[in-house]
């Protein structure tokens, strides 16, 4: 009896250190779904991709769709996309993978194909509201109002109380010039979330289409409290004052001239700003200033559309802090005077006081000394781009990832350099340097692949 007491004793020890050793072993794939959920979706990619690549025999669709959802959260729709594929591919009834990916295309203004994916979607469940709302939402950017106002129908049939679907069918209506119909819509929503700045921006905007001008100012001073930074809003406050004779403000309001000018400090490309300030200050007699804007108006406008691009050259700060960071990886080597580091260190030295040529000739040594130095060649490849040569520079840090395909820095660099020769793969290794966990990516991301 004693003995079969002790194997059972045993037996629980046994099975409890497999439940503790089971514990010990981070769960990467809840640990990245409780990230997503709040907002920490860069550490989220990172478990995903450990997820992934633990699994890679056996791929998961769930943890493509999640590392797909942090990185549309991140503004990389790109990348974004190849997941939620890898996602559809393996699993070809998921529905909110087809959302996910419709969603990201639309982010993209490519809603030509976000529809097929929304469409796919409704097919595999008609009863899912934000399959019909984004749906909606793309065919409002395609000019089918008609067409968005029925998806927003359907949609609030099936969600009565979402806000932006309300909002949606707001502005559908706006469009269709049903200004007095879209009150009732803006009105819901703001009740439903007050803390939106562009309900009571759209609802302003139906209201001054209505010639409501003073309450249509009420709503527009709220949405300026709740988000102080759209140019817009300050412009069509100017426009409501200039509506309403004031011009330079009155009873410790501001006017026109001031709601105009924050416009322009928001936005100095805003043309209709420039315009409304100038017919400002020739309704209070200021003519010279009326001149100097509507010329900047005229001035402006011819550039509208202009878009700042990387050239290639990055800043100082930028460039010392990726010679920065490939070094702090590198530890020192015993000395010899043959040594590939020597020459590498001397080089990355020469390049911070700003001599890339004879940084250059210290990374060729290196690297005939060492043909498998990756950082070598990336850094040959940064002091390349400062140099103006960028497509060598690229074949550089091409062959910095050859030699490792995780080098974030050399697909950041290399991104950053194709984008500069309008090459938009840039964007793809761009999503991949923020993959491999290199952050500023992002950035360069929202501003320029989107």
């Amino acid at each position: 009896m004693l003995q079969r007491i002790s194997i059972l004793l045993l037996l629980n020890l046994f099975f409890t250190s497999i439940v503790y050793a089971q514990d010990a072993a981070p769960n990467y794939l809840e640990l990245g779904i409780t990230q997503n959920k709040t907002g920490n979706y860069a550490d989220a990619l990172r478990n995903f991709s450990i997820e992934i690549e633990k699994n890679i025999a056996n791929p998961n669709p769930i943890s493509f769709y999640n590392r797909g959802f942090a990185k549309y959260n991140l503004k990389d729709f790109r990348g974004a996309i190849l997941d939620f594929d890898k996602a559809i591919e393996l699993k070809p009834t998921y529905f909110e993978a087809f959302i996910a990916r419709g969603q990201s295309y639309s982010m993209q203004d490519n809603h030509k194909v976000a529809m097929n994916d929304y469409n796919e979607a409704i097919r595999l469940n008609p009863l899912e509201a934000t399959a019909y709302f984004s749906r909606g939402i793309s065919k409002m950017k395609l000019q089918n109002f008609r067409g968005g106002l029925s998806d927003f129908n359907k949609s609030l049939e099936l969600n009565p109380e979402y806000a932006p679907g309300l909002a949606s069918r707001g502005e559908s209506k706006v469009k269709l010039g049903d200004y007095k119909g879209s009150l009732e819509d803006f009105d819901k929503a703001i009740t439903i979330n007050p803390k939106r700045a562009n309900y009571y921006s759209s609802r302003a905007y139906s209201k001054l289409k209505l010639g409501e001008f003073a309450t249509a100012l009420k709503d527009y001073a709220e949405a300026i409290k709740l988000s102080p930074d759209n140019p817009d809003d300050y412009y069509f406050s100017g426009f409501c004052k200039t509506q309403l004779e004031n011009f330079r403000g009155e009873n410790g309001e501001k006017g026109a001239l001031e709601d105009f000018s924050r416009s322009i400090e928001l936005n100095p490309m805003k043309v209709e700003a420039y315009y409304g300030r100038g017919f400002s200050k020739s309704k209070i007699g200021d003519q010279r200033g009326a001149i100097e804007d509507y010329t900047k108006a005229a001035e402006t406008g011819n550039n509208e559309n202009a878009k700042i691009l990387y050239d290639g050259k990055m800043s100082k700060n930028l460039l010392d802090d990726l010679r920065n960071g490939v070094q702090d990886k590198i530890k020192m080597a015993e000395y010899t005077s043959e040594r590939a580091e020597i020459y590498f260190n001397r080089g990355s030295a020469k390049a911070k006081s700003g001599d890339q040529k004879q940084a250059m000739d210290d990374y060729n040594k290196a690297i005939s000394l060492n043909p498998i130095y990756a950082e070598a060649y990336f850094l040959r490849g940064v002091a390349k781009s400062s140099l103006g040569d960028q497509r060598n520079a690229i074949q550089d840090c091409s062959n910095a990832i050859k030699l490792n395909p995780k080098y974030a820095e050399a697909y950041y660099v290399r991104g950053i350099i194709k984008l500069a020769l309008s090459d938009n793969t840039g964007c793809l290794d761009l999503s991949k340097a923020g993959e491999l966990g290199y952050n500023p990516a992002y950035q360069v991301i929202r501003d320029h692949c989107n």
